[in-house]
């Protein structure tokens, strides 16, 4: 019969007739043979398979073969036996080489055949230990694929054991040498279909035995982290990525990021081909594991293997964004490599050129698909631009072609970048690890303490948070100028943009420290405040006069004048700026105006002065913990008039008089300061029938004191403004000196704001000198914070008057706390001021019993004028001013009305406390509680921003690209001083984990959560408290 076949097929007989004559021998199959026909026929069908020269042969083999070994099964066994086997795997089949998939093909049909037969368990034997050979030899995707399809219909001849690991390894390591040349559609289907078949039977075999997992994944991270240059691992690896339980996720990228046999270039070359694997079109999970190696080197510091990688790959990965299979996966990649790089926008600046043309490509496809990616990708570039702002002409062409699309709000975009950033990443990947020194959840910067310094953190801090103030000096340009003014925008630029969690101010405290205050001793933010503003204020001043006179000149800062103003007390020096453009950036930002008129009560004649102010200082009303007290000493202290009205003492008048700034008085200064001022008093002017008396006459300040409704009710800041406005009369030691009747008489003095400024500061005077003891005590009384706050104001036109810039704080506390409350006379101006709406915006807080002690924190928010407090609820125009304090600013005017609706609606919920080096989120239901939960700590410096301002601060259009996140676009020097600093601060952050990776691979360590408990004040100095600390190591600091 096997003759007859023979000369059949390669007769030349019409192909039907073949198939009826192939059909009759098969059926002859049935019939009985001896045992050498039933091996000659294997023999030739075998040959068939094997050697046929077309599909009609090999067709036929198969056919004849199959029915033969059904019927002479005895036969086939002894035929199909071991050596045959063997000897097809190591030796080939004639002139068929070994590695021929058809030999393959055989071995898997004849195990079909013999399924049943004990000698298939000698096979299974073999083939163990045959497939492991095969595959140590790095077979071609299609035998290694055919091999597959065996190994997962006969799982018995998987190797079992320790060889099946090893079996999973070379078969990993087999994966990666795949190689697909073609580039034409139908051999990379095939291709893929071939890698599919391999990753699913080693997917099979992981879930047989699980013990074979992690070395085969280990095999992976050593292929792909190979630095051998002359091998480059495949693609085709990301096929087992899908395989790989997602909950494996955390314990193997902690093995690989703490294992410290894992070398960078290592890391990096895995990182990279990794990414790479975002191009296999049917990979599932590649982006996840890619995102949690990101996230696990940041989260062990391993800053500089995520600098390269990103630079390297960000452009590939944005490529992938074209093909539609791909491209969810590396959408979610592209959003974390950028989102996660925020220490400068080299990485972001990469893209950019390439974002306008895919957008309008997918623009026009108009696919759902395609539109619903580009509003995710919008929202990515949105925040991209909103961190680097200062860029438009790189942005104007985006902003354009993605306007039609829905742009995140900012508080959405503040939340994405500071979830994302490399040092908000979680550290639990290595447990052993101290906590990370990155951004606090509030994404703001903190302070360092210096040593004592929390006065000026604070401050500092409530003046970033004053959101147009901030804007303001950002936007300046100050290219080639040393002044304070620079050194604030240096500091201001930092505290916006730098990845670290606290930043050192050491240049602008020592450029900012007034020259009478001793180093590394706790002073008064008030006096610090005011020494400041007015510094800012002199330079800018004298810039301008140089540029009116030198403006041929190059526009440079003149270091002898600017040194001279940092060397001198805070001069008054008398300007007349009549209009905002001839306004210092102070004086636009916190100049307001008050009137005084003072009123002889003998032969009616008046005076009236119109003097500049930055702050209003609030004295307390009189009370009985303080009435003891005495607080004028002449023998010790200059003459002065309350509020700041001072009398010369000096030699005699000056060609220009001066007025000390009415509410910069009752803070008394420590001992040096008091010292140096008395060298240097200052004159109150006033108009033809204003007189000063000599330097021995007094004037005491009598004042009607507001009553606490109920005898002890908290007192309000609201009551305390009544109060500094209330009418005084001047009688007693403190009569009034009238050149009309030549000597002391009775007056009456009254006080009107008759310009409001941008941002209204009081100061509440908490210190008072104590004569008797000669300490300066601290006024622990409760003051209830309203977050709203209406200011009378009076516009009157007193432009003939003169006017004097007043920020002086050279005075020796007298204290309102001594004003006596006597019959208010009714002389009063019968006019309405009007009420001009402020919101609370920052508080600064000092915790202690003494001004030479103790700490200062701040809680601040953003407030911009865009907000209206006159949308919470109806305001009145005027309101008529009464002697009664209570008519002033009442307990029942819509101040209060507001601030309960605001609190109602909890629209204080974006407060933070800075706290030195700590930033944390908290509410205005703490600031308001602080003083009841801990006693020693009270509100001190108040900032109020004003409403409905219309002053151009924030006309900047964001489609301009110019201001895009709200600041203006830093200067050029700026950003580069700052990422050059955030790069060297995650080589900092990489070099300690490094080291305390090697000294505490084995100790445990435990961190307190970024808060305060209940029990522990912000205000305490400490571990948990504003004394400095993150994590970053001071000179010298002093803890107080």
């Amino acid at each position: 019969m096997d003759k007859i076949l023979e000369g059949l097929v390669s007769s030349s007989h019409p192909l039907p007739l073949k198939r009826v004559i192939v059909r009759k021998v098969v059926e002859s199959a049935e019939h009985w043979l001896d045992e050498a026909q039933c091996e000659a026929m294997f023999d030739l069908t075998t040959r068939l398979i094997l050697e046929g020269q077309d599909p009609f042969q090999r067709q036929v083999g198969h056919q004849v073969l199959e029915a033969y070994a059904r019927y002479h099964r005895p036969e086939f066994e002894s035929f199909f036996n071991k050596t045959f086997v063997l000897g097809l795997l190591q030796q080939g089949y004639h002139s068929l080489d070994r590695k021929d998939v058809a030999i393959v093909d055989y071995i898997h049909n004849g195990l079909k055949l013999i399924m049943s037969c004990p000698s298939v368990l000698d096979l299974f034997s073999l083939l163990q230990v045959e497939v492991l050979r095969m595959v140590c030899e790095r077979p071609e995707p299609q035998l290694c694929a055919r091999l597959s399809d065996l190994l997962t219909d006969f799982v018995q001849c998987i190797p079992k054991g320790k060889l099946s690991i090893t079996f999973c390894q070379q078969l990993v390591r087999t994966i990666g040498h795949f190689q697909c040349v073609s580039t034409q559609e139908k051999e990379l289907r095939e291709y893929v279909s071939q890698v599919t078949k391999v990753s699913n039977l080693l997917q099979n075999i992981w879930k047989a035995e699980p013990s074979t997992l992690l070395p085969s994944l280990q095999e992976v991270f050593a292929s792909i982290s190979s630095t051998d240059a002359s091998f480059e691992p495949s693609v085709a690896l990301a096929s087992l990525v899908q395989h790989i339980p997602l909950q494996m996720i955390t314990v193997l990228i902690r093995s690989l990021t703490t294992d410290p046999n894992v070398k960078d270039a290592s890391m990096t070359q895995a990182l990279c081909r990794m990414i790479d694997w975002l191009s296999w079109p049917l990979a599932q999970h590649v982006d996840i594991w890619v995102i949690a190696l990101l996230k696990g080197l940041a989260a062990v510091q391993k800053f500089t293997i995520l600098i390269d990688v990103t630079l390297l790959k960000i452009e590939l990965v944005f490529n992938r964004l074209w093909f539609p299979l791909v491209r969810p996966g590396a959408l979610a990649v592209l959003s974390h490599m950028l989102l996660s790089f925020q220490h400068s926008p080299e990485a972001f600046h990469l893209i950019v050129p390439h974002v306008v043309n895919l957008v309008h490509s997918f623009k026009s496809d108009g696919l759902p698909s395609s539109t619903a990616f580009l509003v995710q990708l919008t929202e990515l570039i949105h925040c991209m631009m909103y961190h680097y702002s200062g860029f438009p002409d790189l942005y104007e062409p985006i902003l354009e072609a993605v306007k039609d699309f829905p742009k995140p709000s900012e508080e959405k975009i503040k939340l994405i970048l500071n979830q994302s950033a490399w040092t908000s990443q979680s550290n639990s990947l290595a447990s052993c690890l101290s906590r990370l020194s990155g951004k606090s959840e509030t994404g703001k910067t903190g302070l360092i303490n210096l040593g004592n310094t929390c006065y000026m953190n604070s401050v500092i801090q409530a003046l970033f948070m004053a959101t147009d103030f901030r804007r303001q000096v950002l936007s300046l340009n100050l290219n080639g100028c040393n002044s304070l003014m620079k050194k604030l925008q240096h500091l201001f630029a930092f505290l916006a943009h730098t990845q670290r969690e606290a930043y050192a101010p050491r240049i602008f405290f020592e450029a900012s420290r007034p020259p009478w205050f001793t180093p590394r001793s706790q002073q008064d933010c008030s006096e610090y405040l005011r020494f400041l503003l007015d510094r800012l204020h002199e330079e800018e001043k004298i810039l301008k006069v140089q540029s009116s006179h030198k403006s041929s000149e190059s526009p440079g800062c003149s270091e002898t004048s600017l040194q001279e103003v940092a060397n001198k007390p805070a001069v008054l020096t008398e300007t007349h700026c009549t209009s905002d453009g001839e306004k210092t950036l102070i004086e636009k930002m916190f100049g307001g105006k008050l009137r005084t008129h003072i009123c002889c009560l003998n032969c009616r004649s008046t005076s009236q002065k119109v003097e500049a102010f930055t702050d209003l200082s609030l004295a307390f009303c009189p009370s009985s913990s303080v009435e003891d007290l005495s607080f004028q000493d002449p023998a010790s202290s200059p003459s002065t008039h309350d509020d700041g009205l001072t009398q010369a003492s000096g030699p005699g008048p000056s060609k220009e008089p001066r007025v000390c700034n009415p509410s910069a008085v009752a803070i008394a200064c420590d001992s040096a300061v008091n010292e140096r001022m008395v060298d240097s008093p200052d004159e109150f002017c006033s108009t033809e029938d204003d007189s000063v008396s000599h330097a021995s006459s007094k004037m005491l300040v009598k004042k009607d004191a507001p009553q606490k409704p109920g005898g002890e009710s908290t007192p309000s800041v609201t009551d305390l403004l009544n109060y500094f406005l209330a009418p005084e009369i001047l009688t007693g030691d403190n009569q009034y000196y009238c050149e009309n009747c030549a000597s002391l008489q009775n007056a009456e003095k009254t006080m009107q704001i008759t310009e409001e400024p941008e941002y209204l500061i009081l100061t509440l005077l908490r210190f008072s000198y104590d004569q008797k003891y000669h300490v300066r005590r601290k006024i622990l009384d409760n003051v209830s914070l309203p977050l709203v706050l209406e200011l009378p104001v009076k516009r009157t036109p007193f432009s003939s008057l003169s006017e004097s810039w007043s920020l002086d704080v050279d005075f020796t506390d007298i204290s309102e706390n001594l004003a006596k409350k006597l019959k208010p006379s009714g002389t009063e101006e019968a006019c309405s001021p009007k009420l001009v709406p402020y919101l609370l915006s920052s508080v600064v807080v000092h915790s202690g019993v003494s001004s030479e002690s103790g700490h200062y924190y701040s809680y601040a928010r953003n407030v911009t004028g865009t907000e209206s407090s006159c949308q919470m609820c109806p305001q009145p125009e005027t309101l008529a001013f009464s002697s009664s304090r209570n008519h002033l600013l009442g307990r029942d005017s819509p101040t209060t009305v507001i601030g309960q609706d605001l609190e109602n609606k909890d629209m204080s919920q974006e407060w933070f406390l800075f706290n030195d080096s700590r930033v944390t989120f908290t509410s205005f239901q703490s600031v308001q509680k602080i003083t009841s939960r801990f006693p020693k700590d009270t509100a001190y410096v108040l900032l109020y921003k004003r409403q409905n301002s219309t002053n151009g601060l924030n006309g900047n259009n964001s489609t301009t690209g110019l201001w895009i996140n709200g600041d203006p676009p830093l200067q050029k020097e700026l950003m580069d001083a700052i990422t050059k600093d955030n790069k060297l601060y995650l080589q900092e952050q990489e070099l300690n984990a490094r080291a305390r990776a090697l000294q505490a691979a084995s100790a445990s360590c435990s961190f307190r959560p970024n808060g305060f408990d209940d029990n522990d004040p912000p205000g305490s100095c400490g571990p948990t408290g504003g004394g400095g600390g993150g994590g970053f190591n001071t000179v010298g600091r002093l803890v107080f």
